[in-house]
């Protein structure tokens, strides 16, 4: 870290324009956008975010007294023509708000906004939720993400990776030198003491598995896991939605586990949700440093992960959970088994994790390291302006 963390200070009244493509959905990039937005506001940085659509995200910023500003062409689709007039409106966007700093989120923003804000000779910094490129991406498909970040990395003053997975990555893909990227750890708010999980408590077990029903994550490996463990008390609760719910259902019907695996969709409750269970698990293909992980230790649950991208630098194996290898369906049951028959090892791993939560992944942590890398980029401008 070049500027020692410390509690967060302005000086003068700064303006910082967050650019973030999806607004259709609330993901980790979402919730990190708006806490960072959220938090900044509050100690009197003024702050605009913009955004595709007028969707959920949208409306929950404006909702929390956060400008928004949406730009229609920003779409998640690569579409040249549409592109290319994101583009030129984006630019004219940033030259009327004239902002200190532009922070650009996930790829196509990411690309988009680099490009205008440089073009405006803005500082910009961009912030990975997990590369496109990572492992456990198809080999083609990696190479092309790879190629055009390295394209697009000189546009940023810096690249903020959110685990030191992706930053150590990008370095091996020579996307950037060292000196331009920075590990962020993500951080999340803290609940109150009455959400918190009793992990050793209950007759019947209650996992919980929070995530979207999409490529990166497998769900499918958890129901199959655990269909092996039918001889065992316990009940899981899938929270979210997305395009490979449909499959899930259907793998639940056909092992005949309907009153075991329920389906929640889409929550606003999820930490009162979590505060009822007595496991928390991610089954990922590829991650970045998922915020739902920091979730469970944060109510003090035991987690068991797939260990891919930067997951093993939150969950610390057999002392705060468990971690598996990508796709070890017998690994996964092992390590259920394990905490499902032990209410005692459920306490331990759970109140370790909770304390690693405190220790390292809250929001003032995130948000004091976050500050630290702003001041360091505006300080270079400064020094460049005659």
């Amino acid at each position: 870290m070049e500027v020692a963390p410390s509690v967060l200070q302005t000086r003068g009244p700064l303006h910082i324009a967050y650019l973030i493509t999806r607004t259709d959905e609330i993901g980790g990039a979402q919730m990190h956008v708006f806490e960072l937005a959220r938090c900044l506001l509050a100690r009197g940085v003024r702050v605009t975010v913009l955004g595709g659509g007028e969707g959920t995200f949208a409306k929950m910023l404006r909702r929390a007294g956060i400008p928004y500003q949406n730009v229609p062409q920003l779409v998640r689709p690569i579409r040249p023509a549409t592109d290319w007039r994101c583009l030129w409106k984006l630019r004219a966007v940033l030259k009327q708000l004239r902002p200190d700093l532009v922070t650009v989120h996930s790829s196509k923003a990411g690309w988009l906004g680099r490009l205008a804000a440089r073009s405006l000779k803005l500082p910009v910094i961009f912030t990975v939720h997990g590369w496109a490129f990572t492992e456990g991406v198809p080999p083609v498909r990696r190479a092309l993400y790879a190629l055009a970040e390295r394209m697009a990395a000189p546009f940023a003053d810096r690249i903020i990776t959110v685990s030191e997975y992706d930053r150590q990555l990008a370095l091996r893909h020579r996307i950037a030198s060292a000196a331009r990227l920075v590990t962020v750890h993500n951080g999340i708010p803290d609940i109150t003491p009455s959400l918190r999980a009793r992990p050793g408590e209950g007759e019947r077990v209650r996992l919980v598995m929070v995530a979207r029903f999409s490529p990166p994550k497998d769900q499918t490996l958890l129901i199959r896991a655990l269909a092996g463990l039918s001889a065992l008390s316990w009940e899981l609760e899938l929270i979210g939605d997305g395009p490979l719910r449909v499959a899930s259902e259907r793998l639940v019907h056909q092992l005949q586990l309907n009153d075991r695996v329920h389906f929640l969709g889409e929550r606003q409750d999820v930490a009162d949700r979590l505060s009822k269970a007595h496991i928390f698990v991610l089954v990922s293909n590829y991650e970045g440093l998922p915020l739902s992980i920091l979730e469970g230790m944060r109510a003090g649950l035991p987690v068991v992960a797939s260990d891919v991208g930067g997951v093993h630098e939150a969950v610390s194996h057999e002392e705060t959970g468990f971690l598996f290898p990508r796709g070890d369906v017998d690994a996964l049951r092992s390590a259920l088994r394990r905490l499902i028959e032990q209410p005692a090892l459920r306490v331990r791993l759970g109140c370790a994790g909770r304390r690693r939560y405190e220790q390292a992944f809250t929001l003032e942590h995130m948000v004091a390291r976050t500050w630290a890398v702003y001041q360091t980029v505006l300080q270079q401008k400064a020094l460049r302006e005659p």
